[in-house]
Formats: structure tokens, sequence, C-alpha cells
């Protein structure tokens, strides 16, 4: 039986403009009518008091880093350093731990309003790279995983074959660690991955883990099985400079050059990061409306550097955002972040209104994640709503009119008090209706983890 619901919002963010007392109706799972000027909750209507956003979107995530935060934050060192710890909790998750690790942080990232979550997976076998009965066992649990915490997912499963740029034609083996990621090939990866199916709350996509995990010959595999799918295909793209140092030694060219000798690039194609390209790589990318992603949060916790996201939007390349290794699970933060960090480097402000960072955050996150039915408050859209407190100690003030200008530049994830996916009220209040007790599964999860080591 199909329902049929009222949310009436206090305030909402309608493309644009703030919009004070906004009727939502909702049939099944959609928004079928959006009345504004409505000034009082009709009749049996759900009252989502504060300014009410699309759900949010999450466009990059690893979701068993969460695993690491507060213990890679002692000492010093690179990205490189930090990666050897993240092998160390990559050894010892299974299809259960896994699942259950990732229900508490999606169930953590509906609590921070975010409605979608971009899955780029690729811890796909056992240690040593023997696979599960179900070879897509560790995919099907993060599948699960976003069923049981009530978000959507979009699980970009990630070819990895090779643990470095060795030649032309082929890559480097994997170390000890990358077994478990790797396929052997890529047809191999193809082979596995036709397994995985699309269902309602989930989509399935593709990723190249980047040019050093997979050779340049075996790219055009991975490009078919995205195109014959109409699937959305992401890559790492050009996070570090020793990648772009290795590609230029081997390939005489630049990560961006090579992904577009391939084929890779394309409108459904997102680089993630993109932090250290040239010029001639952000015309390629604009040109071929090729997507970024970024991370500002991860970027500056790992010192990767501060992608030229104003220059790569101007050329053509949407924008979305993405938490990735999770030191921080607020998509919020890494809409401001991005604006502060271009502050930083520009000595200029004001490189994007609130409403622009706003639509990476939402419109355009889906639409990188394949879900271009989501991100807008219209009818015909899924019914995803992310509420912000305007009565917060970090958001009273400002008027009505300003509140998109408070949520992206003074809100955090603790001020989200409703999200609401596909009509079903996932967060209310503040607290998780499905997960009881978000902060104590993270706990227990993680500690658990930590114990096998």
């Amino acid at each position: 039986m199909t329902t049929e619901q009222t949310y009436w919002l206090e305030h909402a963010w309608l493309d644009t403009n703030v919009e004070p007392g906004v009727a939502v109706e909702v049939t099944g799972d959609r928004i079928t009518a959006v009345r504004t000027g409505v000034e009082a909750p009709p009749p049996n209507a759900t009252v989502l008091r504060g300014l009410t956003l699309p759900g949010l979107a999450n466009a990059h995530s690893h979701a068993f880093h969460r695993a690491l935060r507060g213990t890679v934050q002692v000492g010093s060192g690179t990205f490189w350093t930090w990666r050897e710890v993240m092998y160390s909790v990559a050894d010892r998750l299974t299809p259960d731990t896994y699942h259950a690790l990732a229900r508490a942080v999606y169930a953590e990232m509906a609590l921070a309003g975010i409605t979608t979550v971009g899955e780029f997976h690729y811890l796909h076998h056992q240690p040593g790279g023997t696979p599960y009965g179900d070879p897509n066992a560790m995919g099907e649990a993060l599948i699960r995983a976003a069923a049981d915490a009530g978000i959507r997912i979009t699980l970009l499963d990630t070819a990895y074959v090779a643990s470095g740029l060795k030649s032309a034609t082929r890559g480097a083996d994997p170390d000890r660690h990358q077994l478990r990621f790797s396929d052997g090939t890529t047809q191999a990866w193809a082979e596995r991955a036709e397994g995985l199916k699309d269902r309602p709350h989930a989509r399935i996509g593709a990723a190249v883990h980047s040019v050093r995990a997979v050779p340049a010959a075996q790219l055009g595999t991975v490009v078919e099985w995205a195109e014959t799918r109409r699937a959305p295909l992401h890559v790492h793209l050009s996070e570090q400079t020793a990648e772009n140092d290795a590609c230029q030694a081997v390939h005489g060219r630049t990560p961006t050059q090579l992904l577009a000798d391939h084929g890779v690039l394309g409108p459904r194609t997102t680089g993630v990061h993109n932090t250290h390209v040239s010029a001639g790589d952000i015309t390629l990318l604009g040109r071929s409306e090729t997507g970024t992603c970024m991370c500002p949060t991860t970027e500056r916790d790992l010192a990767d550097g501060i992608g030229p996201a104003v220059a790569l939007q101007r050329a053509g390349s949407p924008l979305s955002l993405g938490s990735d290794s999770h030191a921080v699970i607020d998509i919020l933060e890494e809409a401001r972040a991005m604006e502060l960090n271009e502050r930083l480097r520009s000595h200029t402000r004001g490189h994007w209104t609130a409403a622009a960072l706003l639509r990476a955050a939402t419109a355009d996150g889906h639409a990188a994640l394949g879900w271009q039915d989501a991100g807008v408050i219209e009818a015909g859209a899924l019914a995803d709503l992310t509420t912000v407190a305007l009565d917060s100690v970090r958001t009273a003030g400002p008027v009505p009119r300003l509140a998109a200008e408070a949520a992206v530049f003074a809100a955090t994830s603790a001020d989200v008090r409703h999200t609401v996916v596909g009509g079903r009220h996932v967060v209310r209040d503040g607290e998780h209706t499905l997960v009881p007790d978000v902060p104590g599964e993270l706990a227990r999860t993680i500690a658990e983890l930590k114990e096998q080591g």
C-alpha cells in the first residue's frame, strides 16, 4: 500500500531562495507537490522546524577509515605513512565486522543529514586475496548496512589490481595488504562486479582506484563496464604529487592526460580530489564535463594540499563533496572548507555563494552518484530532506532570509534535527529512529577491531 503524508517546513531552501512555510506532499518515496506560503502546518502534517534542505550527498566514502579517527592523529608523517595504518585496519575486516562498522558509520551519516553515500569500495576478498564463498560478500555487507541505517548508497565497486606504476603495459604486483583489494585483472574485476545488482536503495557504479592501481592497458575494461550500464565511474586523481611524478616517468604524461587517452573522462565520470592538476589537466576535465569531488577535511588531514576547485568549476567540471577518510562526517563542513581553503590560497573572499555550495552538497553530489532524481525539493524528486536547527548556539541570530548562509558557514552536523529518506523519518529531533545508540555501536565495533590488532 502506498502511503501519503505531508511535511511542513518552517523554512526551506528551494534552489536559491529560503522560503518560509512550505508544505511538501509525499506519496510513497517521492514528492508529489510543493506548496509555498503555507503559514501554519496543515492538519496531520509532520512539522520540521529550522531550515530544511534537500538531502545531503556524501559523494566519496571509505567506511572502514572511520575506525582510524583519533588513532592517526598521533605523531607526524605523510599520506604514505598514514596509509600503513589504514592497511592494518583493512586487514582485520570480515563481511560481518564490516557490516557492523558500516551500519554505524552510515547511521552517523544519517545523523549528519546525509541521505546518499558514494562508497568507494575496494575491500573485496579475504586477507591474502582468497575470495569469500560469495565473491561480493564485502560489497553486499555495505549495501545491507546502508539499508539498516536508512540511507541510499551508490556502491562504487573499485578496480585495484597493482601496487604502483611499473611500465607502460603493466603495474607492480600488489603487496600483501593489497592482495585482498585485487581481482588480478580488470577483466576478472568486471566478471565479479557483474554479480552486484541495483535495488531500490542501492545503485552500482564503478571506480578506477587510481592510475597507479590500474595499468593503462586495463583501463578500457572498466570504462566499457560502466558505459554499458550507464553507471557512474569514479577515480582518485592526482591526490599526491608522487603519483603525478610516477605517471610522468612511466607514461610521459599526467594522470589526467592518461585517463583522457583511454576514454575514462566524461560526464558520468568524477575525479576525486583533483588536487595537483595542471592548467592543461583542468581544461581536459572541464571540456569533458568530468566532475570533481572535493574532500577538504581529508585533504587537509592528510596534508594533501588545496585543489583548484574554482578553476575546475569555471572550466566546466561540476563539483561535489565527500568526507572520504571520515576525519569528521559533516558535509556542511566540507562545503564551508572548500570556500575557506580557497580564501587562504587566494587572499580573497566569496568564491561561492551559500547556494552554490549547497548545490554541490545536494543536487550535484547526487548526480555524481547516479541519483539525478534526488537532491532537490520539487515534485517528482525522491523525498529526501535534511533539517538544520536555526536556534542552536551556532545558528541563532541571522534573519531567516540568511538561513542558508548560517547553515553553510556556522552550522555543523550536530545541528541536524531531522533526516527524511524517501519519505521515511530516519532522524527525528536529532535521534536516529533505526539505530538507537549510534555512539555505542561505533565504540563497540571499533574497539572490537582494535582488539584484533
